[in-house]
């Protein structure tokens, strides 16, 4: 099983465990700790900090010592973020269009040696108990040869395989994607021998009910269209705003502000139940990753 981070767990009581499956922070690039404040006043309390791309610290070349500092930086980051008052959980990986830079910069061969020991170096930090999941990981969101896809699945296998040994889930970053996709994702899971409900789509559109025949775990945009839409179909999935923090994107993908914001309009309207919030960001999340909030 995947180690658990041994923070103190904070006791929520009464209050709602509002989760944001996908964040990013920068405080170089966007604005750091206030993300994280915004997020905590709005009714926010757990966040997944992502790790971003190697040259958001600025660093170039082909390296593991790069993902090294990469993370470092994110789980310090994770550390930041618990003292405004949130839970923070790290997520480390290679994203998919950092690995195609690669390949373009150093060749397949090399890249693929750097991308799978970092994906290594992130498994020993989750086995350390320093992250809870793989991620991003997968294929670009936008065209590419169809020998980098070849390369981003090879590589997404790794990472399958590597979760499999950890117990941990591992969060997948592809373009948009629809029920044949999520299949073709379920069955490279089960060709690494990875329990499906470890795979969270990330950004996936609201297929719930494929989702739930498939295994796999979907991660929702927290849009409001989105949300009524997955609503319609059960309660099985995660919200994320996939906050970039990048001062020359503002409030791109969505706001740290969304997630709490939409869960208690929706709790509000009647739309949502106190039940279903509590499934939806305490019961999934805990099952998904295997922490305890």
């Amino acid at each position: 099983m995947v180690a658990v981070l041994t923070r103190e767990v904070v006791p929520l009581g009464r209050e709602l465990p509002i989760t944001d499956n996908h964040m990013h922070l920068d405080p170089k690039k966007g604005e750091g700790m206030e993300a994280v404040r915004k997020f905590l006043r709005e009714g926010g309390r757990t966040i997944f900090v992502v790790s971003k791309l190697t040259w958001d610290l600025g660093l170039s070349g082909v390296s593991v010592e790069n993902f090294s500092r990469l993370y470092r930086a994110t789980i310090e980051l994770a550390k930041l973020a618990e003292e405004q008052g949130v839970r923070a959980f790290p997520v480390l990986g290679v994203h998919p269009a950092e690995y195609h830079r690669m390949i373009e910069s150093a060749g397949i061969e090399r890249a693929k040696e750097v991308a799978e020991g970092a994906l290594e170096l992130a498994a020993r930090l989750i086995s350390e108990g320093e992250a809870v999941a793989i991620g991003e990981v997968g294929r670009p969101h936008y065209p590419v040869a169809e020998e980098i896809v070849g390369a981003c699945e090879e590589l997404m296998l790794h990472a399958f395989e590597l979760a499999r040994e950890l117990g941990c889930a591992v969060q997948l970053h592809t373009e948009r994607i629809d029920e044949e996709g999520l299949a073709k994702i379920a069955q490279l899971a089960s060709k690494a021998g990875l329990r499906r409900e470890r795979v969270v789509k990330h950004f996936c559109p609201p297929l719930i009910e494929k989702s739930e025949e498939l295994g796999v775990m979907p991660s929702l945009i927290a849009s409001r269209k989105n949300v009524l839409a997955a609503l319609e179909q059960g309660d099985r999935f995660l919200m994320e705003s996939d906050y970039i923090d990048d001062a020359s994107r503002p409030g791109a993908v969505l706001s740290p502000r969304s997630v709490p914001r939409l869960t208690m309009r929706l709790l509000s309207e009647g739309r949502l139940t106190e039940e279903q919030v509590w499934r939806i960001h305490a019961d999934n999340v805990e099952r998904t990753y295997g922490v305890l909030l």
